[in-house]
């Protein structure tokens, strides 16, 4: 098929590379301006940008698509379908209905239940036993569009957002070829989302991470792993920011934020209910290191409280 895709970051840039493989033609590849990036905020170009430009495919950064002369820019392909990944502009109704075939969005999540910006941390954080993707015919709303096919990934306790990521990635360039495959055979039919069960998916703040440990340490297990690795989770100690990055459930009891022992195996700090075992610390304008490490560096007080 000769397709327009959009998109921006690594998540997108691993679907276009299925395309690719399975051979269709790219006729154009949308992404976001170049932004800065590093120590020395030097313009950076996207992973896919970067991707498109090894295959030597030809690329495109309007800064908006409201425009008529973007539009026009995209008419002028004629292609089939466009394929949006992550692509972070808004798609207005007439570049929607711009390919004959319209646009499919390949979506972090098993819609409707989470839309928005955040799906994947999201799930964590909520305790979702699985996640997914599907593959969605893009209409104007905010990821309402008719569901044409999913897949499921199980979400396992050492998932964090990072790994979580990665494996959804994969899983939507797979997802995004067989779609098309389908598509191109007259096999997919287009399913309806129940509004009455989506979530919003709001994107991460980085105050949002700051644990609250009047809170189960099973959620905050959870909202370790859900900000991992970004914003991070985070504590303070004696005024200064501390980030966990890693801790499972434990037993314990003390007054919620108590460290009740800091040891090889991990800072053990009492939570509203149970305890967790932080595995994996960094203090501000450290290094993120195991518990042996960073206590050998860092010494940290049993009864002192976070």
């Amino acid at each position: 098929m000769k397709l327009i895709f959009a998109g921006t970051p690594e998540f997108a840039a691993r679907a276009l590379a299925a395309l690719i493989a399975a051979g269709h033609e790219i006729a154009l590849v949308l992404t976001q301006p170049d932004r800065p990036a590093g120590r020395g905020m030097k313009l950076t170009p996207s992973a896919v940008k970067q991707l498109a430009l090894q295959h030597g495919l030809p690329v495109a950064q309007p800064p908006t698509l409201k425009d008529a002369e973007a539009q026009q820019m995209l008419r002028a392909i004629g292609a089939d379908l466009m394929v949006v990944a992550a692509y972070g502009l808004i798609l207005p109704q007439a570049v929607l209905d711009i390919p004959h075939l319209g646009c499919l969005n390949i979506h972090a999540s098993l819609l409707p239940r989470w839309r928005g910006a955040a799906p994947i941390q999201r799930a964590i954080l909520a305790g979702d036993a699985e996640t997914g993707i599907t593959i969605m015919q893009m209409d104007a709303g905010l990821d309402t569009g008719a569901m044409l096919l999913k897949q499921v990934v199980p979400i396992v306790d050492s998932d964090n957002a990072g790994s979580l990521h990665d494996k959804l990635a994969e899983a939507g360039g797979a997802a995004i070829v067989d779609a098309l495959g389908q598509l191109q055979q007259g096999g997919l039919v287009a399913q309806q989302q129940d509004d009455a069960l989506a979530n919003y998916a709001a994107k991460l703040t980085k105050q949002e991470a700051r644990l609250d440990w009047s809170r189960p340490a099973a959620e905050l297990a959870r909202a370790i792993r859900g900000y991992n690795p970004f914003p991070g989770a985070f504590a303070t100690l004696n005024g200064e920011p501390l980030k966990l990055w890693s801790a499972s459930v434990a037993d314990g009891r003390g007054q919620p934020g108590e460290i009740l022992a800091a040891d090889a195996g991990g800072v053990l700090i009492a939570c509203g209910a149970g305890a967790l075992r932080v595995t994996e610390l960094q203090r501000a304008g450290g290094k993120r290191l195991a518990a042996a490490q960073f206590l050998a560096g860092c010494p940290l007080s049993v009864g002192a409280i976070l």
